[in-house]
């Protein structure tokens, strides 16, 4: 049978939707175990914690040679934290339009990272300069939107465009525009995480 990585880290932001410090030990499991009942390798999860029934929203990353591997998320809390995890983790391994479904070989080699985030929060700027002023690079997740364009990065992606510019503007292309697009309709929101990742031992 197999088994989820044995170790995990984790990570808090001020701001984030209040988990219990040992969050991260019962949603990795939990969203692994949703992959794997998909797989025909049912695995048990807990899933009698109290607080796995207020309603959250969540991602669910996957990542195999520190190389994505799927990311499927909800932004706004529409529904239990146990469910959400559990079909973001099942979307995420079968349904990222970036990958091919996941294989049952691939399995053991997937590390799950799971962010709930917390209430998301419109930002007010007079321009695209002040907008950059505002986001905290390394803490704030951000929305972008302009018309039907839409897209998100997780604060995690800071560990890649450090620079607010270049993370901007990664963000744009990510929503199918220029780099250096800018328009006075431009919507931005912002919102912290509380994360977790399986640790791969051995």
């Amino acid at each position: 049978m197999s088994t989820a990585p044995n170790t995990l880290a984790s990570r808090q932001n001020a701001g984030s939707t209040m988990l219990p410090q040992d969050a991260g030990g019962v949603l990795l499991p939990l969203a692994r175990a949703a992959i794997a009942a998909q797989l025909g390798t049912p695995l048990t999860a807990r899933e009698d914690a109290d607080w796995l029934h207020t309603t959250a929203a969540s991602f669910v990353t996957l990542v195999q040679q520190d190389q994505l591997r799927g990311c499927i998320g909800t932004l706004e809390a529409h529904r239990a934290l146990v469910a959400d995890v559990r079909a973001n983790a099942v979307a995420a391994a079968f349904r990222d339009p970036r990958f091919k479904p996941l294989a049952k070989h691939e399995f053991d080699a997937i590390s799950v990272q799971i962010s709930v985030l917390s209430a998301v929060a419109r930002v007010s700027f007079r321009d695209e300069d002040d907008a950059l002023a505002q986001i905290r690079p390394g803490i704030d997740g951000v929305i972008f939107e302009y018309g039907y364009h839409r897209s998100t990065f997780l604060p995690q992606v800071w560990e890649d465009f450090s620079d607010p510019r270049l993370f901007f503007g990664h963000l744009k292309r990510k929503a199918g525009l220029p780099p250096d697009f800018w328009d006075p309709a431009v919507r931005l929101s912002r919102y912290t995480v509380n994360k977790w990742r399986e640790t791969a031992t051995g």
